[in-house]
Formats: C-alpha cells, sequence, structure tokens
C-alpha cells in the first residue's frame, strides 16, 4: 500500500484533484505517449476531448485550435503537471463560454459560479457538525481525549486523520454499522493502520447510503477539508432523516388521503417526506405559502414561526411574527425551538442566509422532537401492512445500496418505486454492460405517458434476456407495476452479472472463459485449504457457514493481518453468530469489500448475499495479490485487465492504461445543497469477441403473478 499516492508539486494544482481523479488522469497521460514514449501538445486534443467533462463542451479539432493558439510549438513534449493544467484550464475556458451556467455532468471542482476552481467550506457548516460531533461523541472511550473540538480551529480535519471520528460517526448515524473490534484505535497509528480505518469507514459509508464513489482512502488520510465535510454532512444528514418513514414513524399515513398517495409517499426521499410534514403542519396553522425548500423559503423566517407555534404553542409568542427584522424574528425562533429542547443546528445568521443543509438539520431536529402527528390506529395499521415484510426489506435495501455505488446518475430512495419507470434500471445496465443500451429509445423521467414507461422496461427485459438472465414469462409492464417479486429477482440476476464480470475482467482476456458461481466456491476453498485451515464449505447454502468461522479464515487466507482472532467466538450461540458474523462484514470492509450484506444474512445463511460476499473477497484478492498462488480455479488473473470500482481503497486501485476515472458531478444530492462527489470508474468494457455469461440465476426467479 503506497502512502503518498500520487504527488504534484504545486499544492495549489493538487487540491484540484483527488487521489483516484489524480490516478486516472495518471493513467490518461501514460496512454497518449506516443511512439517514442513522449507526450507532446499535438497529442492532447484526442485524449482531452474523451473527457466528458469536456466533450460537453469542445470538439477535438476546437481543443487543438486552443492548444495551438497557446502554443507555437506543438510538438513540444510536456509533463504531467502541465497535463493537469490543460485540462483545468480547458475547463475553465469552457465554463467561461458557457457563461457560467451549470453543466450537465460538470467536473467536481468547478464548484462555484467563477473560475478559480478552489474549494471552499462553509464555517458556519464547519461549526454546526463540530457541535454536533462534540454532542453525540463527547464520552466516546476513544475520542473524548479529543474532544471537545474547536470550530474555530482545524482540529475536525487533524482528528479526522486516523478514521477513528468518521468510522465512529457513522455507527451514531446507524448503530451497529461498524463493528468498532474492527477500528483500528491504538494511539499511534501507522499509515496501514489508518488507511484500513479510512477504507472501512468508505465502505461503510456506501452501506448506509452516502455518496461516496471515487474518493480514495488517501483523500480522507489527508483530510482535505471539501471531502470531509461533504462526508461528514451526509453522514449527519442520514442521522437526522432516520425517521422519516412509514417504517419507522407510522404516523406519517396521516400526511395522505388513500392508498395510492401511501404509494407516492413511500417512494418520496426523506428530505421530500419532511418538507410535506412540514407543509402538513402550516397549513394547520394557516401558513398560505407552500415551502419547497430549505433555503430561499426559510429566510424570511414566517415559516418557521407558525410551524412553531402550530407543534409548541406553549412556548410560543405574537412577537415572533410582529418582529420586522429577519434576524430578530429568527433569534426568536431559536429561542423556542431551543425550549422544545432542539439541538442548535442553525443560527439566526444561517435561516437570514438561507444554509440549506443546516435547515435540513433544523427541521429534522424539529421534528424529532415533536412532529405534531395524531395517533390514528386505524390509518396506522394500514401504514403498516403497506411496508414490506423483513426479507423483502433487506433484500430492497442491499439492492438499492448497490445501485447507489456504482455513480448512476439517478439517486435511488425505493427500489420499487423508483425503477418502475425503467430508466434507473437503464442507466445500470448501461453501467454493467457498456454499449447495451439505445439510448435513442429510451425516456427519461418525468414520464407522463404510461407507455413509456413500458418502452423503457420492455427494453430492460430485451437487454437482460441477451445476458441470458432467466427472465420466463416477465414482461416490461410487470416492473411499471411494481411486482416485488419479479423486480427482486432481476435485479439479483442484474447484480450476479455485475459481479461475474468484474471477475471475469480480472483474468487474461485470451482464456475468455466465464466465471461461474462454482469457480468462486473452489477458490475459497482451496484459498483456505492452502493457508493450513481445516474449514470447507460444500455450498453457498451450507448451514455450517452460520457460524462464521469459515469466512473469517478466508479473510485470514487474503490477508493474514486483518482478523483478530483474539476477538472471535466460537459461534455456538446465536449471540455469539452475531459477534462473529457483524465482526466479518466490518473486517471485509476494512479489507476493501464493497459489500451490502447484514449479519443476518451470513446467520441465516442466505444463499444470495454468501455469494456477493465470498465474491467480493474473492475480487479483492486477485486484485491485490497479483503473483500469488491463487490460480487453482481461476487461471492467470491480470490486474491489468481489472475495474477498480469494487475497491475503495485509494492505495490499492490499479489503473490500466488508458482508462480515466469518470471525472463528473454526482448531481443526486445537488437539490439539498451537499458537497457533490464525483463519479466512479465504470467496469472495463466487453471484449467484442466475449460472449455474455450463459449462468442463470440458480434459484429460478418466479413466474409471473
Amino acid at each position: 500500500m503506497s502512502g503518498a499516492g500520487v504527488v504534484v508539486s504545486d499544492p495549489w494544482l493538487h487540491s484540484q484533484f483527488t487521489q483516484v481523479e489524480l490516478r486516472g488522469m495518471n493513467s490518461k497521460f501514460l496512454s497518449a505517449k506516443n511512439q517514442y514514449g513522449k507526450v507532446t501538445i499535438e497529442d492532447l486534443p484526442p485524449v482531452m476531448v474523451k473527457l466528458k467533462g469536456l466533450s460537453e463542451m469542445f470538439t477535438e479539432a476546437q481543443i487543438k485550435t486552443i492548444l495551438g493558439e497557446s502554443s507555437s510549438d506543438m510538438s513540444a513534449e510536456i509533463d504531467f503537471e502541465s497535463f493537469l493544467r490543460v485540462y483545468v484550464n480547458l475547463l475553465a475556458r469552457g465554463r467561461s463560454k458557457l457563461g457560467g451556467s451549470k453543466l450537465k455532468n460538470s467536473v467536481s471542482f468547478l464548484k462555484t459560479s467563477t473560475t478559480t476552481l478552489r474549494h471552499t467550506i462553509s464555517e458556519s457548516e464547519k461549526a454546526s457538525y463540530v457541535s454536533h460531533i462534540n454532542s453525540f461523541l463527547g464520552e466516546d472511550r476513544f475520542l473524548k481525549k479529543y474532544l471537545p473540538l474547536d470550530p474555530s480551529t482545524n482540529d475536525l480535519f487533524e482528528l479526522a486523520k486516523n478514521g477513528v471520528l468518521l468510522c465512529k460517526l457513522i455507527n451514531v448515524a446507524v448503530p451497529g454499522t461498524i463493528d468498532e473490534r474492527a477500528i483500528n484505535t491504538k494511539g499511534d497509528l501507522n499509515p496501514w493502520e489508518r488507511n484500513e480505518n479510512h477504507t472501512l469507514c468508505l465502505n461503510s459509508a456506501k452501506a448506509i447510503g452516502c455518496t461516496v464513489v471515487n474518493i480514495g482512502a488517501q483523500d480522507l488520510v489527508e483530510a482535505r477539508p471539501h471531502l470531509v465535510m461533504g462526508l461528514i454532512s451526509q453522514i449527519i444528514k442520514i442521522q437526522l432523516l432516520a425517521n422519516l418513514n412509514l417504517r419507522k414513524t407510522p404516523q406519517l399515513v396521516e400526511l395522505v388521503e388513500d392508498s395510492k398517495d401511501v404509494e407516492e409517499l413511500l417512494g418520496l426521499p426523506p428530505e421530500k417526506v419532511l418538507l410535506k410534514w412540514m407543509n402538513f403542519q402550516l397549513k394547520k396553522a394557516g401558513y398560505k405559502k407552500e415551502v419547497t425548500n430549505f433555503s430561499s423559503d426559510l429566510k424570511d423566517g414566517e415559516a418557521y414561526a407558525n410551524l412553531l407555534n402550530v407543534l409548541a404553542p406553549e412556548h410560543g409568542s405574537a412577537s415572533t411574527l410582529d418582529a420586522k427584522d429577519p434576524t430578530e424574528r429568527a433569534n426568536l425562533i431559536i429561542q423556542h425551538a431551543e425550549k422544545m429542547d432542539c439541538k442548535r443546528y442553525v443560527t439566526p445568521k444561517d435561516i437570514v442566509e438561507g444554509s440549506t443543509n443546516l435547515n435540513l438539520a433544523f427541521v429534522a431536529q424539529i421534528f424529532q422532537q415533536r412532529n405534531g402527528l395524531s395517533v390514528d390506529n386505524e390509518k396506522i395499521s394500514f401504514a403498516e401492512m403497506m411496508t414490506d415484510d423483513a426479507q423483502t426489506s433487506r433484500e430492497e435495501r442491499c439492492f438499492r445500496l448497490w445501485i447507489n455505488s456504482l455513480g448512476v446518475d439517478s439517486y435511488v430512495n425505493n427500489v420499487f418505486e423508483d425503477i418502475r419507470a425503467g430508466w434507473v434500471l437503464l442507466e445500470v445496465l448501461d453501467k454493467v454492460s457498456p454499449g447495451s443500451v439505445n439510448w435513442k429509445q429510451a425516456s427519461k423521467p418525468p414520464i407522463k405517458m404510461p407507455f413509456r414507461k413500458v418502452e423503457n422496461c420492455n427494453q430492460v427485459i430485451r437487454i437482460g434476456k441477451e445476458l441470458n438472465f432467466s427472465l420466463v414469462n416477465v414482461a416490461g409492464d410487470d416492473i411499471v407495476q411494481g411486482n416485488k417479486k419479479l423486480i427482486l429477482a432481476f435485479l439479483w440476476q442484474l447484480m450476479r452479472f455485475s459481479m461475474l464480470q468484474l471477475l471475469k475482467n480480472l483474468r487474461s482476456r485470451s482464456r475468455g472463459k466465464e466465471i461461474t458461481d462454482n469457480d468462486i466456491l473452489k477458490w475459497a476453498n482451496h484459498k483456505v485449504k492452502s493457508s493450513g485451515r481445516t474449514s470447507q464449505m460444500d455450498s453457498f447454502k451450507d448451514k455450517s457457514l452460520s457460524n462464521g468461522i469459515f469466512f473469517l479464515e478466508l479473510l485470514t487466507a487474503v490477508e493474514p493481518r486483518v482478523v483478530n482472532w483474539s476477538v472471535v467466538t466460537k459461534g455456538e450461540t446465536d449471540e455469539d453468530k452475531k459477534l462473529n458474523a457483524t465482526y466479518i462484514i466490518s473486517v471485509a470492509r476494512k479489507l476493501g469489500c464493497s459489500i451490502f450484506l447484514l449479519p443476518e444474512d451470513i446467520m441465516e445463511v442466505n444463499q444470495k448475499m454468501i455469494l456477493t460476499l465470498t465474491a467480493s473477497i474473492m475480487y479483492w484478492s486477485l486484485l491485490n495479490k497479483v503473483g500469488d498462488s491463487e490460480s487453482a480455479p481461476v487461471e492467470d488473473s491480470k490486474v491489468a485487465d481489472a475495474s477498480p470500482s469494487a475497491s475503495t481503497d485509494g492505495d490499492k486501485e490499479t489503473m490500466s492504461a488508458g482508462r480515466l476515472s469518470n471525472l463528473f458531478v454526482n448531481d443526486s444530492l445537488s437539490e439539498t445543497g451537499l458537497s457533490p462527489v464525483i463519479e466512479t470508474e465504470e467496469p472495463s468494457p466487453h471484449d467484442e469477441n466475449e460472449e455474455p455469461s450463459t449462468e442463470v440465476d440458480n434459484d429460478n426467479p418466479p413466474d409471473k403473478e
């Protein structure tokens, strides 16, 4: 594991890219070398135009003209840093040419309306997040010696460098996500241990719904302020919005009139549910305006004053609405909220200036303290009937998180609702099987005409059949109608196909043989046996796997130092099995595996999730152990053909020359004001001569109901 990553001597230029981006740029730079092993200015246009951030603004001929205007000698050799400067300058020029308008898929570091390209952070947000950390982690056994943090300093970023803080914060947001036995917490961590903590953090963040694709562990080791703030913002948001769904708060059913509206409510992202709740309460107060965002609509404080008066009239005062000065009114609002025991996420200045993130946090805190919803047992029973059973809910969660980890443009909040238009599935298919989608025949949401949704879903089914999925008697309309069994069956085959393609791409292309489930099984058994241990599994349904010992031995076989055997139990009781299962998931994520299963999936030996876990460990091992004797079931593996997208460990990713990670903004969080992050590199394209997998889902998806 390298400690420094790609180094750029100019600090400002270095600050414009994450480590993963720099690796991608370096890979692209190397691919531009001519027959003499040099990169010249005239070699750049065909390389630059392939970057989508530039392809939307320039043609290859235009780039050539621009470079010709700024250089008298097109045959002059350039170095890597000059290559980066050309890229940055072209982006700035393109931005200026478009008049500063928002570019679709514009590059991450174009975050402001100017062309300075500098990252900025909000001091007010930083102060709020520091306060949150001091409040929730002040008594933590490891962190309390460093807390409270001073928001006026850079203590937050210094403390974030060892990875412990971010891991602990994830557990505050979603308790039990990380087994804290897997966090390296000794006083002085070496670079390896810090990197492990950040890899564990990034993979766990994905597993709670954060968008962190293409941020490497090295970026967090360096504690780049805009990346750390963006990640903390997402984690806190997930914590504060955790109860804004019918499963956790069935009383939310009061917001809708009938069953059709309940279905719509199930598909709304939590921040939209929060707005719906706020408007519901404001209507009670007689407030006429509709609040549509957490920024400009809240600046004058009138909505806040009415909301708090209807929820906690005993603390209210007419003087709040009578106040003429917005700052004075905002101050009275905060005083009112504090009497309700709401934490201070905003200052009067934040309200008046319309800080999206902090206003959202404040409204969410008000909801948590007092939601003002009635207890209508009949309606609540109906809401509980509409929510999924535990197994369906677990599978939906897994597929939702997996889709969101791929870096597609759409963000999925509820699989069963969000994929019914077919567009999201087409995006995923294009990601895992590049070129398979005919976008000219696809309709992008919002789609008013139902038959357009059916057309999208028919194309989804057609591509699935081309990929040899088992889709007997399944039609596009089944997806449009929200048939949950068929949707889950399709998504499992899609996820499995993606997983097998990643493994296949690690092998020599001359072999051309497909990876099968049996290859993965044989590899795992061979790996454990060759390490001198005795555990074996008969199949992915082998009930002996429930104690977790086999997977701990497999993890030890691929990386001897990663498992602390002193904390492992024998797995004889359900409690011990759960301890082992929780530890396995965290250790695998710490290693670099991107996985979305739950401890219950291991304890109950869920065949599908056991396969994904084993395949993820195999992928990491083959990717990181070049030259190791891994070839028993899988011949001649070569990292050069790998897509690194399944590993978030920035120091372990290996990119083949000519493959540049996609430097585009993921806009899925833009309306909430969260810091944008960058899409991951696509899996490497199929060889034209390679046939798609003939393996189909062993579980035989159900026929259409």
